[in-house]
């Protein structure tokens, strides 16, 4: 067997186009989606992403702006910026760019943004929220992985589905979203981790298996059911003389040998990653149509 190839960019690209139906319906009532993006320091990667997210923005015409901030800025005069964005109705999503310095905490950045704002979806209120399974935002990735599966035709529903990775970006909020009782969920999840005992044993029930444990190739073949379909949330980099960067991307799951077993399987890169920005301009467009509803009664 011979896995078909889940293609998350083109999956991102249908999304998007929807999209952009929405925010032209909102712009027709006056209503421009924004999303403000707070960077803080001189961070490589961090300055790329942003400047990643702010491109997607445009794609679909959603007003961004960059906020930057030096890496001396403290904790509460961060603080004190993501009060301003909160009361602008300007900006209807706010994303606080990780990492932060040393000392600044995280969390307290995450709890401090408006739940209603949280398109990144860290703010416990919205963690809470899925848990109990009522309305909130969705993590970014996680909801990609739900869409990915859904239009890809493998529906969770009924399925036993194993995640290998318990972060609160990715592993316990997708568990969270697919043990729902509603369409495009209602799986049977399991979430395996580091203290996870014969975990090969565990990872062969897998009718859907998802990959999210930051360690390059550490699904191999023989922990994979014949048939079943694999997500890897992997992004990792390793050494690769034959390039000219001198790395290579790859995922968690040793995608060569698993792909002639599996059903279904994303590649890396172009799987998971390409729909964690398109989720984040989801949640956007949702917030702006949610601010929408409550000034007119509702949005269609």
């Amino acid at each position: 067997m011979t896995a078909t190839i889940i293609d998350g960019r083109a999956v991102a690209g249908e999304i998007r186009a929807e999209l952009r139906e929405r925010v032209e319906r909102l712009r027709e009532r006056g209503v421009v989606p924004g999303l403000a993006f707070v960077l803080v320091g001189e961070n490589p990667a961090s300055i790329s992403y942003v400047r990643s997210k702010a491109q997607a923005c445009e794609d679909i015409a959603v007003r961004s702006e960059t906020i930057r901030q030096p890496a001396e800025v403290s904790q509460e005069e961060l603080l004190a910026l993501v009060a301003e964005l909160n009361a602008d109705p300007a900006w209807h999503g706010i994303l606080v760019q990780t990492p932060l310095p040393p000392h600044i905490s995280e969390d307290a950045v995450a709890r401090a943004i408006d739940p209603g704002k949280d398109v990144d979806a860290l703010n416990p209120v919205n963690m809470g929220l899925l848990l109990r399974g009522e309305p909130a935002f969705l993590s970014c990735t996680p909801a990609g992985i739900q869409q990915l599966l859904l239009r890809s035709g493998h529906d969770p529903a009924g399925k036993h589905v194993v995640i290998c990775g318990r972060s609160n970006i990715v592993g316990k909020p997708l568990a969270a979203i697919l043990m729902q009782k509603r369409p495009g969920a209602n799986a049977t999840v399991t979430v395996c981790h580091t203290g996870t005992r014969d975990l090969a044993a565990i990872t062969r029930q897998a009718d859907i298996l998802v990959a999210a444990m930051g360690s390059p190739g550490a699904i191999t073949a023989d922990m994979v059911r014949e048939g079943a379909v694999v997500i890897d949330v992997g992004n990792n980099r390793v050494p690769d003389a034959s390039r000219k960067s001198g790395t290579r991307m790859v995922g968690d799951v040793d995608f060569e040998a698993v792909a002639e077993k599996a059903a279904a399987i994303t590649p890396v890169p172009g799987g998971v990653g390409p729909m964690t920005v398109t989720m984040l301009l989801w949640n956007t467009v949702q917030a702006a149509e949610r601010a929408a509803g409550a000034e007119e009664g509702r949005i269609r």
